[in-house]
């Protein structure tokens, strides 16, 4: 399972598939279209975050529910408690199981479907989260990962998303083997590592009538607060971090045109080995002698090896994230002037 430290653990099968209740999917066929989530998993996720999370920490959880037909449906969840590397005795695994039977026993959804993270600014692209996340998926297939982003909530506007990881990454981590060229012969690209599953939230009716009474109680100066367009400091942060995540991928850009100047230039100690020796051949023929035994030349030469290119494909991906994220806040932030606007026009 994925620990409360990022990634640090592995999903088990012991928890079983979230297959157990509902109607199955077919055989062979277990692609999830559409995750359905509990407006009271959302709110859990929110609290524990409010309660745990402080600045850039990351809080985790597990997700509960079932599977009915191609809808993934999230029930229920918990979160892993905060501990320090200290409590070596805690056993995350049986604080799982525990947690789970107890929900068993008072009726409630108790199948394992998936985890939820939080995210700082969007940074959750990581090879730990891609870790976490193939455990859980190749465990149970049906499995998501939920991604909290608590600083776009605070403007306003509920950030949630599931994501899974795509059929043919599944294939490359099974193989275990991120060399350049298994990558390339499998297709992979940062835009087709993840896939984003479409999330509907579900209240039922006494809920949905509470939040009615709710918003006729807050007032209108309140909600005209989510008009503020002070999301400079967010936008300085979101372009800090893509600088670092450029420079990163600057970084594996020269390792691997190191790769590749190593490369040629053992190409070319091959071939004047070979000449060499094909000359020495010529002139020991001439005097009547035998040739040179032959060599295995990848022994004499070891050729250099790649540098690992999913780090890389990790960094563009965080990239592209990060890019979203600006994207959005300024297509927030108009928004947000274009209603302030019309609000004073009406007002005058």
């Amino acid at each position: 399972m994925a620990s409360r430290k990022e990634g640090s653990g592995a999903a088990g099968g012991g928890f079983g598939s979230a297959k157990g209740k509902g109607k199955a999917a077919a055989a062979g066929d277990s692609a999830v279209k559409q995750v359905q989530i509990d407006g009271l998993v959302v709110l859990k996720i929110i609290k524990h975050y409010q309660e745990e999370g402080q600045g850039n920490e990351v809080v985790q959880g597990v997700l509960l529910g079932l599977v009915v037909d191609d809808r993934l449906e999230i029930t229920n969840c918990f979160p892993f408690p905060q501990h320090t590397e200290d409590d070596a005795d805690f056993d995350e695994v049986q604080y799982q199981m525990e947690m789970m039977r107890s929900l068993r026993h008072v009726n409630i959804d108790h199948l394992h479907v998936g985890w939820y993270q939080s995210t700082y600014y969007g940074s959750f692209v990581t090879r730990a989260l891609l870790d976490s996340q193939f455990s859980y998926q190749h465990a149970i297939e049906e499995s998501v990962v939920l991604i909290y982003d608590p600083i776009k909530t605070a403007q306003g506007s509920l950030s949630l998303k599931a994501y899974r990881l795509t059929p043919k990454l599944m294939e490359v981590c099974k193989e275990k083997d991120f060399s350049p060229e298994a990558l390339k012969k499998a297709n992979i690209a940062y835009e087709n590592m993840f896939e984003e599953v479409p999330i509907v939230i579900k209240n039922s009716y006494l809920i949905n009538v509470m939040l009615w009474e709710l918003e006729k109680k807050s007032g209108v100066a309140d909600r005209h607060e989510l008009l503020s367009l002070a999301s400079s400091n967010h936008l300085g942060k979101s372009l800090q971090l893509l600088m670092d995540r450029v420079d990163e991928m600057s970084q594996d850009i020269v390792k691997y045109n190191t790769y590749l100047r190593n490369v040629s230039k053992q190409q070319q100690q091959k071939h004047q080995y070979q000449q060499r020796r094909q000359q020495e051949n010529i002139q020991r023929q001439s005097r009547g002698e035998p040739p040179l035994p032959e060599e295995d030349i990848n022994k004499l030469f070891k050729p250099p090896q790649p540098p690992p290119r999913m780090e890389s494909l990790l960094i563009a991906g965080q990239i592209n994230t990060y890019c979203q994220n600006i994207k959005e806040f300024n297509a927030q932030n108009l928004g947000k002037l274009f209603m302030a606007q019309a609000l004073q026009d009406y007002n005058n």
